[in-house]
């Protein structure tokens, strides 16, 4: 240790000395001498020109790749694309309505899709149409008077009617903000696809509820029904909120008021359609008791008279 601190003490001497003698030397340290200054510059100068041609390469590959037309395939393949965690976070999401809680902006995100919609639309039409049959079985198995005949034409009315009111009805709830957005410049409204996805989403909650209507008792029915609706309804009415709140208050109320009437339209009907008590056609009329007079069964126990 002793002499490694004489010998750094003895260089640090020397070089004391030497500057002492050439006060007008420049003086360079050892990492100046493994890395030149000139070197430094044009590797700088290199990295950022390679930055600037990748980033015009970019810039063109973008320019030169065009969006395919919407009469094409690729063009709705993009409104497919999403993996499951996304479809089961964005149907919880609609099932945990809460205020201050934007479907659009915390589980959608600019990316409404297509694949969950029209899934939930299809699982909807077919247990409609299921269980609107399995209340007619449970109810012969419990009434033998009661003729049941499969109802197969169920599946296309629960079909039009769900798919119809999850594309028209968002349709014309866009329509409707894009013509009040002219008038009242701060209104930003959703976009057509995200709208079709807030109430394809807002319709799962019925799946279950469907379910739970094969129970035979109306006022259980009546309350899933209720408490399906208050979830999907203020859903969609926390999701349009930050949208119409810019209008007019008259002008929300009424809307607000249309979305959660339609809303209950649809769950009404479903519910009388579907679950609506027996027609008179499919119970066995009661059998009719006629009653025997003596005259009449002597009528039908005489014994015909020949003519000779």
């Amino acid at each position: 240790m002793a002499a490694a601190d004489e010998l750094a003490f003895h260089e640090f001497e020397e070089a004391t000395s030497l500057l002492a003698e050439t006060p007008d030397a420049v003086t360079t340290s050892r990492s100046d001498q493994l890395i030149p200054q000139g070197h430094v510059a044009v590797a700088v100068g290199l990295g950022a020109e390679d930055e600037v041609e990748e980033s015009d390469k970019t810039a063109l590959l973008q320019e030169e790749k065009q969006q395919p037309g919407f009469w094409t395939f690729d063009y709705y393949q993009s409104f497919f694309d999403v993996d499951t965690s996304q479809v089961l976070d964005r149907i919880k999401g609609s099932l945990l309505p809460r205020p201050g809680h934007n479907f659009v902006q915390h589980h959608l995100r600019n990316r409404p899709d297509l694949y969950g919609p029209f899934w939930i639309c299809a699982t909807l039409a077919f247990v409609l149409a299921i269980t609107g049959n399995l209340t007619l079985v449970l109810a012969q198995s419990r009434d033998p008077s009661i003729h049941y005949s499969p109802q197969f034409h169920k599946v296309t009315v629960a079909g039009i009617t769900i798919y119809c009111y999850a594309g028209l009805v968002p349709l014309a709830l866009w329509g409707f903000l894009r013509w009040r957005k002219g008038i009242r410049e701060r209104m930003g409204p959703h976009t057509y696809l995200e709208t079709v996805c807030a109430y394809g989403y807002s319709l799962f909650v019925f799946i279950p509820t469907v379910v739970l209507w094969l129970i035979p008792v109306p006022w259980l029915q009546w309350l899933f029904g209720a408490l399906a609706l208050a979830l999907s309804a203020s859903g969609l009415v926390f999701t349009l909120w930050p949208v119409v709140r810019e209008d007019t208050r008259l002008v929300a109320s009424v809307l607000l008021s249309a979305v959660v009437l339609l809303h209950a339209l649809l769950a009404m009907g479903c519910k009388f359609y579907f679950f609506q008590p027996l027609p008179p056609e499919h119970v066995a009329p009661p059998s009719q008791v006629i009653p025997l007079t003596p005259n009449t069964l002597l009528t039908a126990t005489s014994p015909r008279t020949m003519v000779t």
